[in-house]
């Protein structure tokens, strides 16, 4: 993907006219806050569009020095010169790329937190065991990327692991790498249960929901539909002695939230609307999304949570990712975290290049 000369210096400029607008004596501070974050978005794509200025020049430079026709030229010079370019000529294209990359539309919401829903699927108590493995996982990935994680709300199997778990994710970029994580898990493996050793197959679905800032979502009042009920089901001492669990109903669209794990019911009902805004933010994305004609599947799939997207099989040691036909013989260590990142980096770069070459096709 080529970019002109002329758009690179309109980034450029327009970087430096917003730095200049920033240090305005009378600037009013709500518009010094606006101007803050268009710095911060416009910065890295000027960085990227003047290393591709820099390099550009330099080949141009080298060029006129390598194939110069003056007989007094220094062989040794011209020699150096064309040296130089070979090297230049394989950076540029390194660069140019990288440039197209930072020019890409951003969605929306990929720097906002996400919540994260994860359900027993068909497996039973195999299934609620291996949702809580995968809870675990998205764990310890997120402190590995430094994000913070708060556990919403869990109904916990007997077993062990979950029916349903719900959990806020907070941190730089977190809907951006968490977003490829929607859509059925898979688990093969032999249950601890079974004594005759046989493989079954279990399955956890995983949403993970841009969390909206309340006033990306407003919500009247008369729209909502609260009950107060007992809490029931494990939850220490305080469960069954206080109506403290919450029920919202969201007339207008049908969603329902219950909360119950707090001992406070204002805690409940504020944890309850969190869960309430993130899916109707979800809603309102899909449906903004389908409205646009063509509008992009990437080689990642659709994120339909009816879509199986991975299988962990133990009995092989080996994680498939279906939608990019990636395959790593590492489970353990993908399980616990740190190898997670391997496998969501490369989603994000298959992403990344199908958005290029639908642009490339565009233009």
């Amino acid at each position: 993907m080529h970019i002109s000369a002329e758009r690179i210096a309109q980034i450029e400029a327009r970087r430096d006219e917003v730095q200049a607008s920033m240090t305005r004596a009378d600037l009013p501070p709500e518009e010094f806050v606006r101007l803050s974050k268009e710095y911060a978005e416009i910065e890295p794509v000027a960085k990227a569009a003047h290393e591709v200025r820099r390099l550009r020049q330099e080949l141009k430079a080298l060029e006129y020095m390598a194939g110069g026709d003056d007989a007094e030229a220094d062989p040794l010079m011209r020699e150096m010169a064309q040296e130089e370019m070979q090297l230049i000529k394989q950076q540029l294209p390194e660069a140019e790329r990288a440039l197209a990359l930072q020019l890409l539309p951003r969605d929306a919401a990929d720097a906002r937190p996400a919540m994260l829903e994860i359900r027993a699927g068909t497996g039973g108590d195999e299934a609620a065991l291996f949702a809580g493995d995968l809870f675990r996982m998205y764990q310890r990935y997120a402190d590995a990327q430094g994000w913070k994680m708060e556990m919403i709300s869990a109904n916990a199997a007997e077993v062990g692991g979950f029916k349903e778990v719900v959990a806020s994710v907070t941190g730089t970029g977190v809907f951006a790498k968490l977003k490829f994580e929607s859509g059925v898990h898979r688990v093969q493996r032999v249950p601890v249960t079974e004594s005759g050793g046989r493989i079954h197959t279990s399955a956890a679905t995983v949403a993970v929901l841009p969390e909206p800032e309340e006033v990306d979502v407003q919500i009247a009042d008369g729209d909502l539909k609260i009950d107060i009920y007992r809490a029931s089901g494990a939850g220490g001492q305080h469960v069954n002695t206080t109506d403290s669990a919450v029920r919202i109903t969201h007339l207008p669209s049908g969603i329902v939230v219950t909360q119950q794990d707090e001992r406070s019911q204002h805690k409940n009902k504020a944890k309850a609307m969190q869960v309430l805004r993130a899916r109707l933010y979800e809603a309102e994305r899909d449906r903004a999304q389908s409205e646009q004609a063509g509008a992009r599947k990437a080689m990642v799939g659709s994120g339909d949570r009816s879509e199986r997207i991975r299988t962990y099989n133990f009995p092989q040691g080996r994680v498939t990712d279906h939608r990019i036909n990636l395959t790593l013989h590492r489970l353990p260590e993908i399980l616990e975290g740190p190898g997670l990142a391997e496998v969501i980096d490369a989603l994000v770069a298959e992403d990344e290049a199908a958005r290029l070459a639908q642009l490339d096709s565009a233009g």
